[in-house]
């Protein structure tokens, strides 16, 4: 965890369930356009990814369904908790992602939420829907991996 802090590296919060439900084809960094309360708000880490989504509007990228607690020294300049946010990305970026959003079956999901030299950052994932069986696939070779790093730590095998 240093090492992320070093390169000047803050995550606010983490989309985990969309590691669970999605196979991650692409990821994409990508700025939020944020009022002022709203970056307070991150600051301090209020923020939820569950059940957000990128979508591509009249040429530009929004953000709908991420939640953004309101500040807490905000008074009556607070802002809207779930509106949906311009996503800062270049025309070449929003035409490749937008474009294989067409195809059936994928989506845009955002899966981080962090500051990069002081700039609020999201990272975007161009995702495919996993099916039930798929899912339980995943957790079963991942538990396989888990036990297998036990051994080999009980063994010292390297």
């Amino acid at each position: 965890m240093g090492s992320r802090q070093e390169e000047g590296i803050k995550i606010v919060c983490q989309n985990r369930k969309a590691f669970h439900d999605f196979d991650i084809v692409e990821t994409i960094e990508a700025g939020i356009a944020l009022t002022g309360t709203e970056v307070k708000a991150l600051r301090e880490g209020r923020a939820n990814l569950k059940d957000s989504y990128a979508k591509v509007k009249k040429g530009e990228m929004f953000l709908y369904g991420m939640h953004i607690s309101p500040y807490s020294h905000g008074g009556f300049n607070n802002h809207d908790p779930e509106r949906p946010r311009k996503l800062l990305l270049h025309r070449r970026e929003i035409l490749k992602f937008g474009g294989k959003t067409q195809e059936k079956g994928f989506s845009i999901v955002p899966t981080k939420v962090y500051f990069r030299k002081g700039k609020a950052k999201v990272e975007l994932a161009l995702v495919r829907g996993r099916k039930l069986h798929d899912k339980r696939e995943a957790i079963k070779r991942r538990e396989e991996a888990r036990e297998m790093d036990r051994l080999r730590k009980k063994y010292k095998i390297t």
